[in-house]
């Protein structure tokens, strides 16, 4: 099989405020680096890592200290020798000074873009909020300044597109010179204000990305993420799930951690007849090295 028709398959190891007393999401470098090895083995060969705070209690946090990023980080590159690791680094407001350390502190192959803005909205039943509305701000000067910093500590983007408005503003930042070509776009679907997890919109989609980027989508939810990730496969995208995007396996069951979700994924990937990348292929796809 060409490498073109391999998918470069992520886990995306950890939630950003999912309780871990509630739910199976790991949080320390040991748990984060055994959910890694889960993941590795069932077919994955990119991590997706958020950071949370290390003390008892108040639900772990995120935190952008760079000595716990890098623990974590040191962690799972010990368990699984050239990983690839893909940081996040979304924040609210114009201060990125914390992912901007924890980027030098830890230096992945690979970071979130987040590439625009969203209204993060969503509702409860009795017409209330879920929580008080809040803006996720991307703005363009934001969007340069952690571009800007990614370039120097070569690091990929991926940029994280939550609607079809910002997928066509890859290509704008192509024009202007802020983004490098090929770009690495992910269709960010299921967030209750932006797109929806419909494997029918994956076409257009595609059509609206730049020619010839690598393209995955995020699906957040619970069964029925299931149906765009079928689509993803037999579209040519590369593959992410984990316990940061849903719960729950194809038949409905709830997980116990991430590696029964890598392997429900690489099912379909097969089943789309497609092959999970190898982490030497993977690093070739995504790095080109």
């Amino acid at each position: 099989m060409a490498l073109s028709d391999k998918a470069v398959v992520t886990c995306a190891l950890t939630g950003v405020l999912t309780d871990p007393s509630q739910h199976p999401v790991p949080v320390t470098p040991a748990e984060m680096a055994k959910a890694a090895r889960d993941a590795y083995d069932a077919g994955a060969t990119a991590m997706h890592i958020h950071f949370r705070a290390q003390e008892a209690g108040m639900g772990r946090m995120p935190t952008w200290d760079p000595e716990v990023a890098a623990a974590i980080t040191d962690a799972i590159r010990a368990e699984i020798p050239g990983i690839l690791i893909n940081m996040t680094t979304g924040v609210v407001g114009d201060d990125i000074r914390g992912p901007v350390a924890c980027l030098e502190r830890t230096k992945p192959e690979l970071a979130a873009m987040n590439a625009g803005s969203l209204n993060y909205l969503r509702t409860r039943s009795g017409g209330r909020w879920a929580w008080p509305p809040m803006l996720f701000d991307n703005t363009v000067s934001k969007i340069e300044k952690m571009l800007a910093v990614m370039k120097t500590l070569d690091v990929v983007p991926e940029c994280e597109c939550f609607d079809t408005g910002i997928v066509r503003s890859i290509s704008m930042f192509h024009e202007v010179g802020i983004l490098p070509r090929p770009a690495n776009v992910s269709f960010v679907m299921g967030v209750a204000s932006g797109m929806p997890a419909r494997p029918d919109l994956l076409p257009i989609l595609i059509d609206e990305a730049p020619e010839g980027c690598r393209w995955q989508a995020i699906v957040i939810g619970q069964r029925e993420v299931w149906d765009v990730h079928r689509r993803v496969a037999e579209l040519g995208g590369h593959m992410r799930t984990g316990v940061e995007d849903t719960f729950y396996l194809p038949n409905g069951d709830k997980v116990s951690g991430n590696g029964p979700l890598i392997e429900a994924l690489v099912k379909t990937l097969r089943d789309a007849g497609r092959e999970p990348a190898t982490l030497e292929e993977a690093r070739a796809i995504v790095l080109g090295r």
